[in-house]
């Protein structure tokens, strides 16, 4: 009896450890799990790749664990722009140096259900108002906000295939990002990061909820 009783603490104990490991080995040579003391332009510039102290204010945790295990581009020119981008051969127009991109590892399914648990459990309390997305259509207008009316396009894809690379695609948009989030980063993007190119669109909360609807409408299909 007390033998079984070693074994699983023993066993609990490894697990513990081994998810811890999957952050502070794994993420944090990348990402901060941890809110930054320092928001300067230069920590932005070196940083590897997107913050990750709020990403149970950010994500939807089943679009996490499938990623993990297999990562898609999601900045078709990574996290910072300006590196990874390169004169055309007819100077007409920047393209992406793909080896200023490396790869995300991959996760097994094991890992990557402990490692979404773990982001899932990093918040930042006031950052994202739960219930702030009514959940409301957002109407034939909608679209028109993100492709025409507020310039969305201009930096972000909206399907496969589409051009601009200065911004997180939103093609799978719906699948990744919690609604509230969407939310609260239209409203105040430098809230989130005060370097951020993403402008701050002074959108009325009619438009806001429509534009959060919109976009949370925008899922990869299978």
């Amino acid at each position: 009896m007390r033998l079984r009783i070693l074994i699983a603490a023993l066993a609990a104990f490894s697990g513990a450890a081994h998810s811890a490991d999957l952050l502070s080995q794994q993420c944090v040579a990348c990402h901060a799990i941890t809110k930054p003391s320092s928001t300067s332009l230069e920590r932005l510039w070196d940083r590897k790749g997107p913050d990750l102290y709020y990403a149970g204010n950010k994500f939807n945790k089943p679009w996490l664990v499938n990623w993990l295990q297999n990562p898609t581009t999601i900045r078709a020119a990574g996290v910072m722009y300006a590196k990874a981008v390169k004169p055309s051969a007819d100077k007409s127009a920047d393209v992406v140096d793909a080896a200023q991109l490396p790869a995300h590892p991959k996760l097994s399914a094991a890992d990557a259900a402990t490692a979404a648990d773990l982001l899932m459990a990093l918040k930042v309390d006031g950052l994202v108002t739960a219930g702030a997305f009514k959940g409301e259509p957002g109407g034939s207008m909608a679209p028109m906000l993100f492709s025409k009316l507020r310039g969305c396009t201009s930096c972000h894809a909206a399907k496969p295939g589409d051009k601009p690379t200065s911004a997180p695609e939103m093609y799978s948009a719906g699948d990744r990002l919690q609604p509230d989030f969407v939310h609260a980063y239209v409203t105040n993007p430098q809230k989130f990061d005060p370097h951020t190119w993403m402008p701050t669109l002074g959108l009325n909360e009619a438009d806001l909820q429509k534009l959060t609807a919109y976009i949370s409408t925008l899922r990869e299909k299978k």
